[in-house]
């Protein structure tokens, strides 16, 4: 799941992010609302986080100008302001959701997958790779009938993998779409955790469908191997 956080709060940002990426999430943070707003527009977020208040744009204003050009993605208004009015005007501007700080971060967790299952593009409830099947929702794997257990990176990378299976992806759209785009760390990481998954979905049931193409990236076969 790829979450856009908007909040010119950097601490409070940072733990959040923190939080979310401890549960297998990708989030990208902005910390004014015309950088949220450009973020948004450039790429896709299965939610968007926005506080209120914040310079450049408030949350009020991107979340109108998502809804304007016909972006539909899910947001979730996370601020200090604790009044009806206040959140009156934010679902009426779009928002789907709202929270006050402070907040709980396991309900955070949830409301994210929530808005995320209704989404505002059509996403499939289950990817599939022949047998090998992932359900996003309950986060369950499963190869024909048996249940595989996957960290939370293991399965944003093989979540990322099946959208894109049959194709080949370059270790820098894996990183991108899984560690995030601010990612500094070794991009060998990748190498790592595809290593991980080849042990778990292939090698115990004689597969081999996550291919290394050389000098490109990798590919999930679009049969499961």
């Amino acid at each position: 799941m790829r979450i856009l956080l908007v909040d010119d709060e950097v601490r409070l940002a940072d733990g959040v992010r923190r939080g979310l990426e401890a549960e297998g999430m990708v989030v990208d943070v902005a910390h004014d609302g015309l950088r949220g707003l450009a973020l948004a527009e450039d790429h896709d977020y299965d939610v968007i986080v926005l506080d209120i208040m914040m310079p450049g744009m408030n949350g009020y204003r991107v979340c109108r100008e998502l809804r304007a050009h016909g972006d539909a993605t899910p947001v979730l208004f996370l601020t200090a302001k604790d009044g009806e009015w206040d959140e009156v005007e934010g679902l009426d501007t779009g928002g789907d959701d709202w929270m006050t700080k402070p907040f709980s971060s396991a309900v955070l967790v949830a409301r994210l997958r929530a808005l995320a299952r209704r989404g505002g593009r059509e996403r499939p409830a289950l990817l599939e790779a022949g047998d090998l099947r992932l359900d996003p929702a309950a986060r369950r794997v499963l190869r024909g009938d048996t249940e595989i257990t996957l960290t939370a990176r293991e399965m944003s990378v093989l979540d990322f993998l099946l959208r894109r299976r049959g194709e080949v992806v370059t270790k820098r759209e894996v990183i991108a779409n899984v560690w995030g785009e601010d990612f500094e760390g070794d991009p060998n990481i990748v190498e790592v955790y595809i290593g991980h998954l080849r042990r778990k979905i292939d090698r115990p049931f004689g597969r081999a469908a996550l291919e290394t193409v050389r000098g490109t990236g990798y590919r999930l076969s679009a049969t499961g191997g």
